[in-house]
């Protein structure tokens, strides 16, 4: 074949937007993190023992998404191995992102990727968990060196499995090597949640990450921006346009940095090599879209049927002469929820559940769900899809996929 005819050469020949794309992902690691020293500083401070061979307390890292929590976290630890290596001493860092499936469905997993991590081999499933632990225990305490282990989302893990992972962790008694979590999360309440024992147990310390503002942003931006893009591709408007949309998403600067990567593609894939506000704009509706699409296909089975009966309703209420002259309610959406558990070999959960997953599928912001009181007969939720127009499709297809129509 004659590479001139290569549909890709048209692509290879295009002048290039970017200078350095990596540096726009939000998992990228700067040499130095703006406007987060003071919580850098505290965390450190609090980690500082184990150059002097201590073990530092259990650390809990809290703030909503976005705030810098993992980025410090590892750009800590980092620092933190080259010290300890530089005094000649061992540390071990174990970095568990506990959304991951496969990883932390069960304790079993959980210990068994940390045994990966370590170079160890364990198979998938087969063996009693308490072996698993005790591998994981052995090979620790024959490195001769401390251990860190990052849990990133350690409130998702907990929900899946429970927290005697936690306890087990804590409570270990190796010989010669000391155990520090740290762990990550968007869930301020997360602590409150724990049993007793295991509160008792972790001895943490607890560090906030308050979310950044619109000035804040801009410059976590400008700095990426400089590093990700050729000179003259982004305008001053524009970095400042994408702070601001991501200030009035709770300071989230993982948004941001999404944004300005994604308006660069669509740019670049129109043959542009100036970024506009008009490509951020779009590239909003279009992160908007993968955001509802990701949180729903993530969601548990049971999540997603419950969502599910809410589409359907949902559509009856459109359809010409209306379903019925009321508004759509808990006990509507449960008794569409028990027919497609039925139909898909599911066993349902008990209404009260159900109330509770449909709390959840609010505070994701897939539906609307207003508490509203019957008088005597209790509170119950008035219940809409908050998802719109090419979304609320995008979920329905999923759905169907799913679960057949």
């Amino acid at each position: 074949m004659n590479s001139n005819n290569n549909i890709f050469v048209q692509y290879i020949q295009k002048e290039d937007i970017f200078r350095d794309k990596k540096t726009l992902s939000s998992a990228f690691v700067p040499q130095k993190i703006a406007h987060r020293d003071i919580e850098i500083n505290q965390i450190s401070s609090m980690l500082a023992p184990v150059l002097r061979g201590y073990k530092p307390n259990n650390i809990f890292i809290y703030g909503t998404c976005g705030t810098g929590k993992t980025i410090c976290a590892r750009f800590i630890v980092s620092q933190l191995k080259d010290a300890v290596k530089a005094a000649g001493k061992g540390l071990r860092v174990l970095y568990v992102n506990c959304k991951m499936k496969g990883v932390s469905d069960t304790e079993y997993r959980l210990f068994a990727h940390l045994i990966k991590e370590m170079g160890g081999v364990v198979p998938d499933t087969g063996l009693p968990t308490d072996v698993v632990m005790r591998k994981f225990f052995d090979m620790i305490d024959s490195k001769d060196s401390q251990v860190i282990i990052i849990l990133d989302e350690i409130d998702t893990l907990v929900k899946k499995i429970g927290d005697a992972f936690l306890y087990n962790l804590t409570r270990a008694d190796p010989k010669k090597t000391y155990i520090t979590i740290v762990g990550v999360t968007n869930d301020t309440s997360f602590r409150d949640n724990l049993d007793l024992r295991v509160k008792s147990s972790l001895s943490e310390e607890e560090i906030l990450f308050k979310p950044y503002n619109a000035l804040q942003l801009r410059d976590i931006i400008m700095e990426r921006v400089r590093d990700g893009f050729k000179d003259g591709a982004v305008s001053d408007e524009v970095v400042g346009k994408c702070a601001a949309i991501a200030a009035q998403e709770y300071g989230d600067a993982r948004r941001a940095l999404d944004l300005i990567r994604v308006a660069g593609e669509l740019a670049e894939r129109a043959g542009e090599l100036v970024v506009t506000e008009s490509h951020i704009s779009t590239a909003q509706q279009k992160l908007d879209l993968d955001r509802v699409t990701e949180t729903v296909r993530s969601q548990p089975s049971h999540s997603q049927a419950v969502l599910y009966s809410i589409l359907r309703l949902n559509e009856k209420t459109s359809t010409a002469g209306g379903w019925k002259d009321r508004r759509m309610l808990t006990g509507d959406v449960f008794e569409t929820y028990t027919e497609i558990c039925s139909a898909n070999g599911m066993k349902p959960l008990t209404q009260r559940r159900i109330s509770d997953l449909i709390g959840e599928l609010d505070m994701l912001g897939i539906i609307t769900a207003r508490v509203v009181s019957n008088g005597r007969y209790g509170r119950t939720r008035d219940i809409s899809m908050a998802v719109k127009d090419d979304g609320l499709m995008r979920v329905k297809n999923l759905m169907v996929e799913r679960f057949g129509e």
